[in-house]
C-alpha cells in the first residue's frame, strides 16, 4: 500500500507547494533589489537572504549547529519580516506557512522592503 507522500497526489501537492514557495521567494529577492533566480539556488538562497536583512554571510555556519540553527533561522525571519515592514506574527507565519507568507511578501503591494531589519 503507497504512503500519501508517495502517491500521485501527494507529490502533486509537494511539487505545487514548492512552485509557491519559490515564486514568492523569486518576487520577494526582486523587493529587496536582488535577482529573483538567487532565491532558488541552494545556500547561496540563503547568503543572499542573509545580505538582504544585513547579517554577515558565515551566518551560515550557525545553521549548522544543532538547537542554534533553529533560533537563527527564527531570528533571519523576523528581521525579513522587520525588512518588509511586518511583525511578529508575519514571522510565525512565514515559519509555518513559507509558501503562502513569502508569495504575500512578493506580491502583495503593502508589503515594501523598507531595508535590513525594518529601518530605512
Amino acid at each position: 500500500m503507497e504512503t500519501f507522500l508517495l502517491s500521485g497526489m501527494g507529490i502533486s501537492i509537494i511539487v505545487l507547494l514548492l512552485f509557491f514557495f519559490f515564486a514568492g521567494a523569486w518576487a520577494t529577492f526582486e523587493k529587496a533589489g536582488e535577482k529573483g533566480w538567487k532565491s532558488i539556488i541552494p545556500i547561496y538562497n540563503l547568503i543572499i537572504l542573509l545580505k538582504i536583512v544585513d547579517k554577515p554571510w558565515w551566518w551560515i555556519l550557525l545553521y549548522l549547529i544543532p538547537g542554534i540553527g533553529f533560533i537563527i533561522h527564527i531570528v533571519v525571519i523576523h528581521l525579513l519580516s522587520l525588512s518588509f515592514g511586518k511583525g511578529f506574527l508575519y514571522t510565525v507565519g512565514l515559519y509555518f506557512l513559507s509558501p503562502l507568507f513569502y508569495l504575500l511578501l512578493g506580491f502583495r503591494k503593502s508589503a515594501q522592503y523598507i531595508g535590513p531589519g525594518g529601518v530605512a
